[in-house]
């Protein structure tokens, strides 16, 4: 078996001895696949682009993420685009979210009625949460103190206490909750209601309803821009985005992108300017303007793509490609998948870890 280091050091040896080779020959180094393996967990890299986009595919950090179908958790560095261990969560991960600290992962394990803790210092899974049946997603406070749950089954939304692990609050929602999110203020969460077509906004602190916002149909993701003043919330079955006034909850305008996309995940651009959001049955990535709100662009990907995230900087995106059993990144400046990386069964959700400094 291969170490973590080992491997990275492998993976590392390979590319440079095709990047000479390509230097000496005069040709453009145009596939790289790196297998390695590290902890049990194998990964398999495919480089799609030219010196620049790779540049742009080996960031810093670390990106995890959840398969559904594998009941693992991968962990890939980024620098190396090598999966360095699997995390063995629990049954159906799903929907994930990162401590404002950046040192701990909570996972909603839908079959489990959990939520697992894994601690990134330690490269291990260290708790597991109890919450209501069916954890879909799961949002944490800005101050790190609590976490909120969508239960599809029960039709609830469930504020945990992440100290004591009691239930602080549980309401019933829209039927079906899938998405859910705090606002960047920590004052209100959005839980999305597939059956029922609509958002429910609560108090972060009560639990208490403040409105419902009609959205497209079969809601899956919502996202926020930075400042909080926007939310963008997807609608599969709907082939809509909804983009709603965060500062009065209140729908500004619902933007049809196609019957045959079904949008799923969904991100936010660093500057608030420009969304992403994956088109599950389309195997794409549409970008979408939040001045004109329109599409202005898409971009390939695998096969049925999930969740999104990106980068700090907002110059690359993850995309869980769920039946493709890969993550694709993307150079969104050039608007092109530069890397495929292999993961385990079904990836459903991509997070990722900013690197830390040495001090930190």
């Amino acid at each position: 078996m291969i170490t973590g280091i080992a491997a990275r050091g492998v993976a590392g040896a390979v590319r440079g001895r095709a990047r000479r080779l390509a230097l000496a020959s005069g040709l453009s180094l145009a596939t790289l696949v790196v297998a390695a393996c590290a902890d049990e967990a194998t990964a398999r890299i495919v480089d799609h682009g030219d010196v620049a986009n790779r540049d742009v595919a080996a960031a810093s950090g670390r990106l995890i993420v959840t398969n559904e179908g594998g009941n693992s958790a991968s962990d890939i560095d980024l620098a190396t685009s090598t999966v360095t261990r699997t995390f063995p969560v629990g049954n159906r991960p799903r929907g994930m979210a990162l401590s404002p600290d950046g040192r701990t992962v909570y996972v909603a394990l839908g079959r489990d009625g959990m939520v697992a803790v894994i601690d990134l210092a330690h490269d291990s899974v260290v708790d597991r949460i109890p919450s209501n049946a069916d954890p879909e997603q799961v949002a944490v406070s800005p101050d790190g103190k609590t976490i909120f749950v969508s239960n599809e089954d029960s039709a609830k939304a469930t504020a945990i206490d992440v100290a004591t692990k009691q239930q602080l609050w549980s309401v019933t929602v829209g039927r079906e909750p899938e998405g859910i999110l705090v606002t960047p203020d920590g004052s209100r969460v959005y839980v999305t209601a597939e059956s029922d077509n609509n958002v429910s906004v609560l108090d972060a602190k009560t639990g208490k309803v403040r409105t419902v916002l009609p959205v497209g149909a079969r809601p899956r993701f919502v996202a926020f821009d930075a400042r909080g003043s926007r939310a963008y919330v997807t609608a599969e079955s709907g082939g809509s985005i909804t983009v709603v006034d965060a500062a009065v909850n209140s729908v500004l305008k619902t933007v049809a992108v196609g019957d045959s996309t079904k949008p799923t995940g969904v991100a936010v651009s660093p500057d608030g300017r420009t969304i992403y959001f994956a088109n599950g049955r389309a195997n794409r990535i549409s970008v979408f303007s939040a001045a004109a709100m329109i599409v202005t662009d898409t971009i390939p990907v695998g096969t049925r793509p999930w969740g999104v995230s990106l980068s700090t900087d907002g110059a690359v995106l993850y995309s869980a490609d769920g039946r493709s059993n890969q993550v694709s990144v993307v150079d969104v400046i050039h608007k092109k998948v530069v890397r495929t990386i292999a993961v385990g069964e079904r990836p459903y959700g991509t997070l990722y870890v900013r690197a830390k400094s040495p001090a930190s």
